[in-house]
This record gives structure tokens, C-alpha cells and sequence, in this order.
């Protein structure tokens, strides 16, 4: 980091680090801020339903690039998904996924997709759905994860491989971007089904996948 960056880590680390800590020591943490990390994954998924049967697209936009994975990311979204038939969904994606994402597209330069640009907006006129407010129901000091979340309705645990906690290790030191990409489309299959079990559908255990190439 250049020493600019090294001050403003040292002051943002000021409010995290605990008793025999160093804002070194926890910099592995920085990538959970938009302004410290890069987005180098971004797996998402289609879910189609019609009668009875449930398909899920999943397709991942990855690499070192993070303007790169950003750009065909906001292609699909601007050519595809552009329109109030649609909604974008995430566990906590209200205050971490969206966001992260606006800011990060903002870093780099680019427009912010119409899904992405809730700025002006009222309430009932963003189309983003939160899994973890489904759970809430109003209940705004609640907080529970994906992995336990998904525990309670019996679904598989996307946290068979990886945890947020390790991809700085996966990626910065065994530079291995297709187990995060993995993780990443694990955490989509995990969030489609949980969506459905909360949503009273069924047949969520029946959904087709289908995985598109990079």
C-alpha cells in the first residue's frame, strides 16, 4: 500500500483492533470495506418458475480484473434485468452486497445499473429483496447468517468448503480463484432455496441448475 493508504488503514483499523492487536494484524479484514477491498467474484443466479418446475441459471463473473468482472456484470443487468418485472435478491444485501457493489462500481469509473441506482427512489419502488429482512420481519437488532439461516429450514450449508473469513488466504496466498468461485455459486444455490422455503413454494430440493461458462 502506498503510504497515503497506510494512514487511512491505520485510522480505520483505530476503531477495530483489540487488546495486542496491530492495524497490520487484522488487515485481512480491510476486503469487507468497499474503500480497502475489490470485488474479484460476483456469482449470480435466474431463477425461472413456471407451474411445478423451478430452474436456476447460475453464472459467475470473475478475475484479478475488478473493473473487468464489473463491466460484464453491469452488461447483464443493463441488457437483461432492466425492468420492474424483476428484483434483485441477497442474504443481507441491503446493507452489504448492494452497496458494496454500487461503491465499488463508482471506484472504477462506471454508471451504476438502473437495479443498482435506488438513489431518489422511494421504498416500494426499489426492487432489491433481503432474505435476512424476510427473517426479521420488522425486527431491526436481529442479525443471523446465511449458514444458520439455512440450518433451520434444512437446506445444505454453503459453508461446506469456505468462509468469509478465509478468501483473503484462498486468494492472496494460494491464489486459488476458482475454489472462491466455487463458494461464491454455492452461496446462490444455498440463497435460491431459502428464498423459496421462506416464500411457502415447494419443490425446493427439485430445482434444476444449470452453470453458464465464465
Amino acid at each position: 500500500m502506498s503510504k497515503q493508504w497506510k494512514q487511512l488503514w491505520d485510522k480505520k483499523a483505530g476503531y477495530l483492533v483489540r487488546e495486542e492487536q496491530t492495524p497490520e494484524s487484522i488487515y485481512s479484514r480491510a476486503g469487507i470495506y468497499a474503500e480497502f477491498g475489490k470485488i474479484i467474484c460476483i456469482s449470480v443466479g435466474y431463477l425461472v418458475i413456471k407451474r411445478n418446475q423451478k430452474q436456476l441459471r447460475v453464472k459467475s463473473f470473475y478475475g484479478d480484473d475488478e473493473k473487468d468482472v464489473l463491466v460484464r456484470f453491469s452488461k447483464l443487468l443493463k441488457g437483461n434485468f432492466k425492468t420492474d418485472d424483476h428484483y434483485l435478491c441477497a442474504h443481507n444485501g441491503k446493507e452489504f452486497d448492494f452497496p458494496y457493489l454500487c461503491r465499488r462500481m463508482l471506484v472504477n469509473g462506471l454508471k451504476l445499473p438502473r437495479m443498482l441506482d435506488i438513489s431518489g427512489k422511494k421504498p416500494w419502488e426499489v426492487r432489491h429483496l433481503d432474505t435476512m429482512h424476510l427473517w426479521k420481519f420488522g425486527d431491526y437488532k436481529n442479525y443471523i447468517s446465511l449458514e444458520t439461516l439455512a440450518a433451520i429450514f434444512k437446506i445444505e450449508s454453503p459453508k461446506s468448503d469456505l468462509d468469509g473469513s478465509m478468501i483473503y488466504d484462498v486468494y492472496y496466498r494460494e491464489q486459488d480463484l476458482v475454489r472462491i468461485v466455487k463458494y461464491c455459486q454455492q452461496d446462490v444455490v444455498t440463497l435460491a432455496r431459502l428464498y423459496l422455503k421462506m416464500t411457502s413454494q415447494s419443490i425446493v430440493d427439485q430445482i434444476e441448475i444449470h452453470y453458464a461458462d465464465k
